[in-house]
């Protein structure tokens, strides 16, 4: 079948798994929606949360998208139970990766970085409890840093004290693993290795994110078999730099398409 997978995030972040999903699937032509507008979710109470999230759902299936990955965790956490449960597409959900950090950890401590709300939503607290009699679970709230990479200031100052300002007192700690409950959050690595070093791991949910989607299509027998010409378009609703250095550098860079447009 060769309707695209939709993806839709409160900005620029879900590229991240964009990224993972068509890398495993390059069959598979995309729509993106950047709703860089209303970022981050996070600060937002639920309701405005699953607004936005039948927004973006019933834009993504007016282009006849066959399939939506929420690449955002705050929406996910947040709306992912209603959109299954109203919408006959399938849906892929990205929560912050608690399991595997929690599975390998010699400390018996992990930390981990995300927004307000999904650190405060009911799907976190239920996920984490199931870890937390065994291990012990440092959680921060980022806040700030969805803005600074919706703005393209990866590398400020600014960027760089704020992480380090979140990060230092997991380190003091003693985390063997942090895991970037946010998929803004993967193009701050470099920063964060900076500061956290080399002995503690970083966990996201990218690639986790992308064998699922495979799988659903495949169990729904929606997979791309033609092999023809893959297409991606993205549309955002405020300026389209920062989206553009984000996805431009990928192997797909003739077959991109960004439009900024109100939604």
């Amino acid at each position: 079948m060769n309707n695209p997978i939709g993806f839709f995030d409160s900005g620029v972040g879900g590229t991240s798994i964009w990224k993972e999903v068509t890398t495993l699937l390059p069959y598979e032509s995309s729509i993106y929606l950047s709703d860089s507008i209303n970022a981050p979710y996070g600060e937002k109470p639920k309701e405005d949360i699953l607004a936005l999230c039948i927004k973006n759902t019933e834009f993504l299936l007016n282009q006849n998208c066959k399939l939506i990955v929420v690449a955002c965790n705050t929406a996910t956490t947040n709306a992912i139970q209603y959109l299954r449960d109203n919408y006959k597409v399938p849906f892929i959900g990205i929560e912050p990766a608690i399991k595997p950090a929690a599975l390998t950890t010699k400390t018996n401590t992990i930390g981990i970085l995300a927004t307000k709300g999904t650190l405060n939503s009911a799907l976190f607290e239920k996920t984490s409890s199931t870890f937390r009699k065994h291990i012990k679970i440092k959680e921060t709230v980022g806040k700030g840093l969805v803005e600074l990479i919706e703005k393209g200031e990866l590398q400020s100052k600014e960027m760089n004290n704020l992480l380090e300002y979140y990060l230092q007192p997991m380190v003091t700690e003693n985390i063997d693993a942090l895991v970037l409950g946010c998929t803004h959050y993967p193009y701050l690595i470099p920063q964060i290795k900076k500061i956290i070093g080399n002995s503690i791991k970083i966990i996201d949910s990218g690639e986790a994110v992308a064998r699922q989607t495979k799988a659903i299509l495949k169990k729904n027998k929606l997979l791309n078999t033609s092999k023809q010409t893959t297409k991606h378009v993205f549309f955002i609703n405020t300026n389209k730099k920062t989206l553009e250095n984000l996805v431009f550098n990928t192997n797909n860079i003739q077959k991109i398409k960004i439009i900024e447009t109100a939604f």
